[in-house]
């Protein structure tokens, strides 16, 4: 008998993802915002009769650096989500917004930090 079906699925496929420029102002307009030094968190708890799975959306601007800096930042950032995406709250959206100074942070330290804004803006499971 193989154990693997019972567990949660691990991907974060691109239905998971907000891509929608609305979507992003939803999250801004109608969200809280929770600062770091390395990210921003934005969190938009929806409606009960929304729909149930988590969405995130992830922002890197010209200002982290060139095209491979943004990158890395935002491949980091969306396995940071998709790795604790099982412990966040149902019915939540997510906007990730990069800070200059992830660039040079280390993987470790924007988990950390991901961690850190999640706990303060109450959207991880009890």
């Amino acid at each position: 008998m193989n154990d693997d079906l019972d567990a949660p699925s691990l991907s974060f496929s691109k239905a998971r993802r907000l891509t929608r420029s609305a979507e992003f102002l939803r999250v801004r307009h109608e969200g809280k915002a929770h600062r770091g030094a390395l990210m921003i968190l934005g969190a938009l708890v929806l409606k009960l009769e929304e729909p149930t799975a988590i969405r995130a959306g992830f922002v890197t601007t010209k200002r982290i650096g060139n095209a491979v800096a943004r990158n890395r930042v935002r491949r980091r950032l969306r396995e940071i989500v998709r790795r604790h995406q099982h412990a966040v709250r149902r019915r939540i959206w997510i906007v990730v917004i990069a800070r200059p100074a992830a660039a040079g942070a280390s993987y470790g330290a924007l988990e950390d930090e991901w961690l850190r804004l999640a706990k303060r803006a109450f959207i991880l499971a009890p």
